[in-house]
This record gives structure tokens, sequence and C-alpha cells, in this order.
């Protein structure tokens, strides 16, 4: 069994920054362990984190590694984290598990954000949100993402919700649980591989210093820790098709019926049958909104870090 005083472990260079008030990132390392292709999760892994740092932003990829959580992973643990040998994939409630057991996991967005507040960050950018699934009055499945979200405070720049899920009923959720909810540079709420999703969002904002004007305004205001979301939409140019996506989403959810596929076997299964589908193109269109929402967040950790 193991225990550390520290959860996360920061990175010399995470704490560095944290001291000196310099702007800092939270990356997932699920889009890495389990959300890519070898060996090109590696190679993404690492050219997020230069994303981060091109934009004068420190990045913190947060992981589990031998039941030790850190915050800003070495070389070496970022190769572990890739190389998928009995890395598991962990939300928030596996994290004490993992860390008493000796485990090594790659962190969700509920774990990640979990952590990532713990360590003193502020700004968190990943791919899409968890949410709602559809044909939930059946299942009764949704994320842990939204719940953690509810009590957590950090600004999570992504591209909304995966467009697999219920989409107006994810955004009610987040409305009843008190998380805000930002467009950026949008008055649509982004659909994942969609530049929008149709649903209206309430707020939108242009430039990272409003962000960071917001989340003063949420300190200031003090009450439940609740995050917010920034939605910042995948770029029209590289957005898959929306009619490719819409049938091919339809064939899915079809064939996920047919073979009587449940519960957190649903989302992995849509989301291959996608990039099978699709020739790849759904991938592209993922990696084009989480470069995206990366380069934003470092823009947005560099407004917050940069307030008097």
């Amino acid at each position: 069994m193991h225990t550390s005083f520290e959860v996360p472990v920061l990175s010399e260079e995470v704490r560095e920054a944290l001291e000196r008030r310099r702007p800092v990132v939270a990356l997932e390392s699920t889009i890495i362990a389990h959300g890519l292709p070898r060996p090109r999760n590696l190679a993404v892994g690492a050219e997020l984190e230069a994303l981060v740092r091109a934009e004068g932003a420190v990045p913190a990829t947060i992981a589990v590694v031998d039941g030790v959580a850190y915050a800003g992973l070495d070389k070496a643990q970022l190769e572990r984290i890739a190389g998928g040998e009995g890395v598991r994939k962990l939300g928030h409630r596996d994290l004490a598990p993992a860390l008493a057991t000796g485990a090594t996991g790659a962190t969700t967005v509920s774990a990640t954000a979990f952590l990532a507040a713990r360590a003193g960050l502020r700004v968190f950018a990943t791919g899409g949100l968890g949410g709602v699934h559809r044909e939930y009055a059946q299942t009764q499945d949704e994320s842990a993402d939204l719940a953690l979200l509810a009590r957590t405070r950090i600004t999570v720049v992504c591209a909304g919700v995966k467009s697999i899920l219920d989409v107006p009923a994810t955004l009610q959720r987040l409305e009843t649980l008190g998380v805000g909810v930002l467009g950026y540079g949008t008055e649509r709420f982004p659909g994942f591989y969609l530049a929008s999703s149709g649903e209206p969002v309430e707020w939108t904002v242009h430039r990272p210093q409003e962000v960071a004007a917001v989340m003063a305004a949420q300190d200031a205001l003090g009450g439940p820790d609740a995050a917010l979301l920034v939605a910042n939409p995948v770029a029209e140019a590289e957005q898959l098709d929306p009619r490719v996506h819409d049938r091919v989403l339809a064939e899915a959810l079809e064939e996920c019926r047919a073979r009587g596929i449940t519960g957190q076997a649903v989302t992995p299964f849509l989301l291959e049958f996608l990039v099978r589908a699709t020739g790849g193109a759904s991938l592209e269109a993922n990696l084009a909104a989480v470069r995206g929402n990366v380069a934003l967040g470092a823009r947005i950790a560099g407004a917050w870090a940069a307030r008097p």
C-alpha cells in the first residue's frame, strides 16, 4: 500500500511557475493512453505540451504513476502513460484506490480537474466533456464529469461535450448544477467534432482577458466552488462534415442498440465507430479541437496570471 504526503506531486517546473505566478495549464492524460493509436499518442502528448509553451505557459499533464498522482510529467512518465501497458483509466472516484494500490493510470476530465484544483491550478484544457447520455430516461447514464465540475473551482476550456451525447439535456444539467458556460467567440454551444451543436449559449466572450474577469468575479462572489466552462468551437474548416457526422452517428447508435451495448462501453464503441466509418476524419476533427483548446487555455492562463 502506498501513501504520499503531497497529492498531486508537482514537477519542479510546475511548482516554480506557481510560486512565481506564471501561467500553468492542466492537461488530461486519457487522450494519450486511451484516446489515440500508438505511436501517435505520444507525439500528440508532446505536441500539446509544446503548444502550451508556445503561448508562454507551463503545461501540467496529470496522471498517476505507481500510486503517485503527478501534475507535470517528465519524458519517462509520459512514455509510460503512452505505452498503455497496464495503464488504467481513472475517474476521480478511482483515485483513492489507485494511490493506495500503487496503480498506474491516465486521468479523465473528472480526475484531472480534481487533481489540478488540488494543486492550485486554475485552467484546464481538454477536448470534449462527458455529459448526459442519450436515452437517459432508461439508462440513468450521466458522466461523473458534471457532478465533479459542480463542486470544483476550475476553468475548463473544451469544445463542448461529445456529440454522441444528449447535448440539450447536458446543458440543462449544467444549469441545474450551477456550472457557468461561456461561448468563446460563438453564440452557439460547440458540438465537439462540429463547430456548432445548434444549441444557444447565454454568454459570449471574445478575449482571454474577459474570461479572466469572469473567473475573478466568481471568486469575489464566493458561494459554491463550481467550474467555469469556456466552450471553444473547432474551426469550421477543420470540423467534421455535419452531414457525414449525423449519418454516421445514426448508424453507430443503431449498431449499439442492435448489439445491446450499454453503460461505460457505449462511449468508446461510438467514438471508435465514428473513427472507422469516417476514415479517421472524426479523429482529425477531435485533435483540431483539442489543439485549439490547449492554445486558448494557455492564453487564458496568461490573462489570469497577469491580473493585478
